[in-house]
C-alpha cells in the first residue's frame, strides 16, 4: 500500500542518495508512518542546491516527488495550473493520500484525490486565521494576505467535512469539528522514547541558561524576550539566552532585526544570541545544555512540539496559554503558564522557577510523564488505528528496527 504525504516543508537528496528534509520535524514524522505502509511517497518543494545541514529520513522506504521550490503562498499560486499537474500526476499514483495543513498545496492534491475515490485523512497543525492580527503587514500586503488567509480557511473547511481529520490540540479540534467533519485530537510529537532524559534537576550554576526553540515570526512573540533577560539582571538572576530557529521569510528578517536591536538597546546583546537553524538530529542533545525553555508565543499554533522536545530533555517549560498549549501543559505539574507574551511575565515566571526548588523539580518530573506518554511511536500506533477502522484500510505496522 502506497501512501501519499504532502506538505511544503523542502527536501532533497544528499549525493549518496540519502534523503533530507530542512527542519527535522517533518522527516521524524514521516518515519514514524512509514512502517505501516509499503512504500511513502513524499510531495514536497525539492531545495537546490542541497544546505549543508538537514536531518535525515531514516526509512528505506519513503521517496521524494519533488516539486519546483516554493517558499509559500507568494511562489505557489502565480504558478498554480503548473504546480496543480504536478500534484494531480502523482496523487493518480496513491493507494492513501495524507495532507498535513495549512499548505497551499493540500487543495490540489486532495482534489485530485477526492477524484479518483483514494482514502484520504488530514493533520491540520496550525491556525492561519488566528495568527493573523499578529502580523507585522500593512497596507496591501496585510489585504493580500487576509485574502490568503480566508482562501485557505475555505479550503480546509471544505476538506475537513470530506476527509478524516487529525487536529493538534483540543483548540484546532474544536474549531474545525462541525456537523458531518470526523475530527479527532491528537497531538503532534517529534520524540522517541530514547530522546528522553533522567537528569533531576536544573538552574545549579551561576547562569541561568535559558533556550527558545521557534522559527523567527511575528507571531511568535519573541521580540519580548531581550527585556525579559533585562528584566532578570534587574531582578539578581544572570541569564543569556539562545534562541535556536530561522527567521521566516521578510517578516522575520525584520523580527529578527528587531530582536538584536533591542537587545543591543537594552545593553543585553551579549546575552541574547540568535542562532540559526539547528537540524534536529542535533538540536535534541543540546536541550540538556539548558536550564528553563521559554516560549512566549502567540494565538495561531496548535501544540508547538518544541515543549514535548524541551519536557523530554528535562527543561521545565514558560509558556502562554494560548491556542491548544493548556491542553498539553498544566500550569504547575508540567510547565508554567503565562497569560500574556511580555517581558514581564516571562522574567516573573523564570525567576519563580528559577529560586522555588521544588517547583521546579516538580515540573521536570511531570515533563518526563508528559513526554513518556506522546512519543512518536505512540503517536503513529494510535493515528494508524484510526486510520485503518475509519478508512476501512488494512494497515499491519511493522516493528521499527533499532
Amino acid at each position: 500500500m502506497k501512501l501519499g504525504v504532502v506538505y511544503h516543508m523542502p527536501f532533497w537528496h544528499a549525493p549518496d542518495g540519502a534523503l533530507f528534509e530542512i527542519e527535522g520535524s517533518f522527516a521524524r514524522y514521516v518515519d514514524s508512518l512509514a512502517p505501516c505502509f509499503d512504500e511513502v511517497s513524499i510531495c514536497a518543494p525539492s531545495m537546490q542546491p542541497p544546505p549543508a545541514g538537514g536531518t535525515r529520513v531514516r526509512s528505506q522506504n519513503v521517496r521524494l516527488d519533488a516539486l519546483a521550490p516554493f517558499e509559500g503562498p507568494r511562489q505557489f499560486y502565480p504558478r498554480l495550473a503548473s504546480y496543480s499537474a504536478a500534484i494531480s500526476r502523482w496523487a493518480s499514483s496513491l493507494d492513501v493520500l495524507h495532507c498535513r495543513v495549512p499548505t497551499p498545496a493540500a487543495l490540489p492534491a486532495f482534489v485530485a484525490a477526492r477524484r479518483r475515490g483514494i482514502p484520504i485523512f488530514l493533520l491540520v497543525v496550525g491556525d492561519l486565521h488566528a495568527s493573523l492580527p499578529a502580523l507585522p503587514y500593512r497596507g496591501v500586503k496585510r489585504f493580500a494576505f487576509a485574502g490568503y488567509t480566508a482562501l485557505e480557511e475555505c479550503a480546509l473547511a471544505w476538506m475537513t467535512r470530506r476527509a478524516l481529520t487529525f487536529a493538534n490540540g483540543a483548540a484546532l479540534a474544536v474549531k474545525h469539528r462541525r456537523p458531518g467533519a470526523d475530527v479527532v485530537e491528537t497531538r503532534t510529537t517529534t520524540i522517541a522514547a530514547a530522546d528522553i532524559a533522567s537528569r533531576s534537576d536544573t538552574c545549579n550554576g551561576p547562569v541561568v541558561r535559558l533556550l527558545t526553540v521557534s522559527r523567527i515570526d511575528p507571531r511568535k512573540g519573541l521580540r519580548c524576550l531581550p527585556a525579559a533577560i533585562a528584566a532578570l539582571g534587574r531582578d539578581g538572576i544572570d541569564a543569556m539566552l539562545d534562541i535556536v530557529g530561522p527567521p521566516v521569510g521578510s517578516p522575520g528578517l525584520a523580527e529578527q532585526a528587531a530582536i538584536e536591536r533591542h537587545a543591543r538597546e537594552l545593553d543585553v546583546g551579549d546575552r541574547v544570541r540568535l542562532a540559526g537553524p539547528v537540524p534536529l538530529d542535533r538540536l535534541l542533545s543540546r536541550y540538556s545544555e539548558y536550564d528553563v525553555f521559554v516560549l512566549p508565543t502567540m494565538p495561531g499554533e496548535g501544540i508547538p512540539r518544541v515543549l514535548l522536545e524541551a519536557m523530554a530533555a528535562g527543561l521545565p517549560v514558560v509558556v502562554t496559554r494560548v491556542a491548544g498549549i493548556p491542553g498539553l501543559v498544566t500550569h504547575g505539574h508540567n510547565g508554567y503558564l503565562i497569560e500574556t507574551p511580555t517581558a514581564e511575565a516571562v522574567a516573573a515566571a523564570v525567576t519563580t522557577v528559577c529560586r522555588d526548588g521544588p517547583l521546579r523539580r516538580r515540573l521536570i518530573q511531570g515533563g518526563y510523564q508528559t513526554a513518556r506518554a506522546h512519543t512518536l511511536d505512540t503517536q503513529a500506533e494510535q493515528m494508524m488505528a484510526i486510520v485503518g477502522e475509519r478508512l476501512g484500510l488494512s494497515l499491519t505496522c511493522r516493528v521499527r528496527a533499532g
